[in-house]
């Protein structure tokens, strides 16, 4: 996925999501180097668990950020297989800050579906860059 640090600050220009392990571990350096995050574009599926990892005083977006959410799956990577993870949604969902999670309620929850927060919606519970 594409972080770039850019004075200080790490900006998300485009990450289409991945191995959730890997999100993990790169927004666990992020948060001890004391970085702010700059969400400047698509943040989508695993990334999006920068909220979770990264405190929301660090974390602003621009105008072209754009937030992806949807219940994770499990992948085989032997067989390509993928199988719902209720367990692992709820892990998930309970991890995001108390308004993101509200606003996933709002939309039905998480599911295989993406949803997106953008625009006025991500400005009203995230400041602008």
């Amino acid at each position: 996925f594409a972080m770039f640090p850019a004075e200080a600050d790490v900006r998300i220009l485009s990450s289409p999501g991945g191995a959730v392990d890997a999100y993990l571990a790169a927004f666990a350096r992020v948060r001890q180097s004391g970085e702010r995050v700059i969400i400047d574009g698509p943040c989508l599926s695993a990334c999006t668990l920068v909220l979770s990892r990264i405190p929301r005083n660090r974390i602003c977006v621009t105008r072209r950020a754009v937030l992806g959410f949807h219940a994770p799956r499990w992948f085989d990577t032997r067989t390509g297989y993928t199988a719902r993870a209720p367990e692992a949604t709820r892990t998930v969902t309970a991890s995001y800050p108390p308004s993101v999670r509200s606003w996933i309620k709002k939309r039905g929850g998480l599911t295989q579906k993406v949803i997106y927060l953008r625009g006025r919606e991500l400005a009203a519970l995230y400041p602008r860059c």
